[in-house]
Parts: structure tokens; C-alpha cells; sequence
């Protein structure tokens, strides 16, 4: 599979059902519906979706600070959760760099629910592969 450019998403962010509402280099803005297939036992949207939901725009923001040739991929993710996010809820996040270095971009995502109350903070980092650089 070629590598996407940031303005287009990988099949598993389909799979999950994210719409990216927002692309630029400085902030990535989605939206997931907390459906049936997402939740839990407790019928709350699964730590592991929120995670790949953050995952996903931190990998389109990183994407979207690339140079031609380049690519990315996650080394590293931490999960801090705060509040459940019911399901028929719509999760909103909004992934902003805290640092985009040349071979390491560090991106931050805040998860929210319907009522704006913080759900998760996802913070990961992103290796930069460059063939240039082997």
C-alpha cells in the first residue's frame, strides 16, 4: 500500500469510523460516533478505541509535517483517562504537536465528550523515517 498524504486516511481509521474535520501542520480535528462495535461491558467507548482514534491523528498530523519521501510510524503512546464517553455519544479530538523535531515529532490529543468534559489526553511520539538518512 503507497504511503497516504495527511489530507487522506488508512483504511483501519475507516474500519473505526473517524472523520477527520481538520488538517494542517499545527492540529489534526476528529470526530468518532460511539457505536455499538466500540464500547465496552459497560457500554462506554473501549480504552483501546480511544487510544487507536488518538493514535490515528497523531500519524495524520506528523504526516502533515513530513518532506517528500518521508514517513512515520508511533515508538511510543501513553493514555491518561478521565471521564467515559457513553455509547450514542459523538467523541471530538484535537491533536496538537507538542514538539516536531527531525527524526522525533511528539503529538498531543485531547478527547472529549458530547458535554465537553475532557474523556482522555493521549500523548505519543513519532519516529520520522527518512531513506535519506539510513
Amino acid at each position: 500500500m503507497p504511503i497516504l498524504p495527511a489530507d487522506q486516511q488508512p483504511p483501519f481509521a475507516h474500519f473505526l469510523g473517524i472523520r477527520v474535520t481538520h488538517v494542517s501542520p499545527d492540529r489534526v480535528e476528529a470526530e468518532l460516533d460511539v457505536r455499538d462495535e466500540l464500547v465496552n461491558r459497560n457500554g462506554v467507548l473501549h480504552g483501546g478505541a480511544v487510544m487507536a482514534f488518538a493514535d490515528n491523528l497523531g500519524g495524520t498530523g506528523a504526516t502533515a509535517n513530513l518532506r517528500e519521501g518521508q514517513s512515520t510510524t508511533t515508538i511510543e503512546s501513553k493514555t491518561n483517562f478521565f471521564a467515559a464517553i457513553p455509547a450514542g455519544e459523538i467523541a471530538k479530538a484535537e491533536c496538537t504537536p507538542l514538539h516536531r523535531g527531525r527524526t522525533t515529532m511528539v503529538w498531543q490529543t485531547k478527547v472529549t465528550r458530547a458535554d465537553g468534559r475532557l474523556a482522555a489526553i493521549v500523548t505519543q511520539t513519532q519516529l520520522v523515517l527518512d531513506p535519506a538518512r539510513k
